[in-house]
């Protein structure tokens, strides 16, 4: 008999790790105890290749910590290092924002964003790691500037089609392209707005907030920027404002559909500068807990409000605080910084609360377990 599959939710907290089970209904779920107790897990990601889970944990002590579990959490263990530059880089990692297991065509292959913002590869499933020396020496490296989380890494897709070619989002530089395997990288935000600068559409400065590959496509991508959300058909060579219809440009949070390219998330924020110049408002736009979806590539926009809290609320999500699982129909997942998780099994209709009082919520990943 074949055992029917999990739905694990992986939660990525600043104090440490959990992660939410359920079968394909998604009606009873499960909550782990903690993991990774005390760590500032920016990320989770579960490798489907031998069914390995990656936290990216970062420590104020200890700095930045790979960790890896070969038993969906029961234990954990260090990768065999951790990200590091070379000597004559003159820089030290100061935090890792992502983990991202390679294709299925590259057995053992990692990647990882970190800040300072560059792009590291493994090849042994985190026993070493080797920054990618064109884009840490990159020419415009010195005109790439901080955004308020730090001069980051955050982003990370491989097309699945062209093994050659990939993406990165750095905030605050832009969407970065390779097509020759990491030799060489170029920006690639034509048509993406940067308000805060001189030049409103610049060659890059851009800060890029969380960057997406659509289902199946090659070429398609989406990005949730500061000044924005925009979308490309043609590898990043150009970008299309899709913002029209939402109530506010900034959000930090992106989700696509698993399998129709055309459906993507997003959850509208206010960045108004307020008292706290340093971060703006950053919370929900007019009080309102509202994901607006989008099912024609951004065309068209409706908010999905049913079941989620919606007068008087201050909730703020962080750049991986939204994601998708691969049910159907698929079930969508927000997590906030006040420690709520909010899902949808039907793809945004109806919303639950799922799980509260979590630490502050740094990331949500889904995975299905078979």
């Amino acid at each position: 008999m074949v055992a029917a599959p999990t739905v694990a939710l992986l939660v990525g907290t600043r104090k440490g790790a959990f992660i939410v089970t359920s079968d394909e209904r998604r009606v009873d779920w499960s909550i782990s105890d903690i993991h990774i107790p005390g760590g500032d897990v920016f990320h989770l990601a579960y490798d489907a290749r031998d069914g390995t889970l990656y936290a990216a944990a970062n420590s104020v002590v200890f700095g930045p910590d790979i960790q890896k579990s070969r038993d969906m959490g029961a234990t954990w263990e260090q990768c065999g290092s951790q990200p590091r530059f070379p000597e004559d880089a003159n820089m030290s990692v100061s935090r890792v924002w992502h983990v991202l297991p390679g294709r299925e065509s590259e057995p053992g292959v990692l990647y990882a964003g970190v800040e300072p913002a560059a792009l590291f590869r493994s090849e042994d499933r985190g026993a070493s790691w080797s920054d990618v020396p064109a884009l840490t020496k990159h020419p415009t490296r010195d005109r790439w500037h901080p955004g308020a989380g730090g001069l980051i890494l955050h982003s990370i897709v491989l097309d699945e089609h062209r093994p050659e070619r990939m993406w990165i989002g750095i905030s605050a530089a832009g969407v970065f392209r390779t097509d020759d395997a990491g030799e060489t990288w170029e920006p690639t935000n034509r048509n993406v707005r940067a308000d805060f600068s001189p030049d409103r559409f610049p060659e890059l400065g851009q800060c890029t907030h969380k960057l997406l590959g659509g289902a199946g496509e090659s070429g398609l991508l989406y990005q949730q920027n500061h000044c924005g959300v925009y979308r490309t058909d043609d590898g990043a060579d150009s970008w299309q404002d899709i913002s029209d219809g939402l109530p506010s440009r900034w959000s930090l949070p992106l989700a696509l559909h698993p399998r129709d390219p055309d459906t993507l998330y997003v959850l509208p924020e206010d960045n108004a500068l307020g008292y706290d110049v340093g971060g703006g408002r950053r919370y929900v736009t007019d009080g309102l807990f509202r994901v607006f979806r989008s099912r024609d590539g951004g065309d068209d926009w409706e908010p999905l409000i049913r079941g989620l809290p919606d007068r008087r609320v201050y909730l703020h999500s962080l750049r991986e605080g939204m994601t998708t699982d691969g049910c159907d129909p698929a079930g969508v997942y927000v997590g906030t910084t006040s420690g709520q998780v909010f899902f949808s099994r039907d793809e945004g209709d109806n919303w639950d609360l799922l799980v509260d009082s979590l630490p502050p919520v740094n990331s949500v990943a889904a995975a299905i377990l078979v």
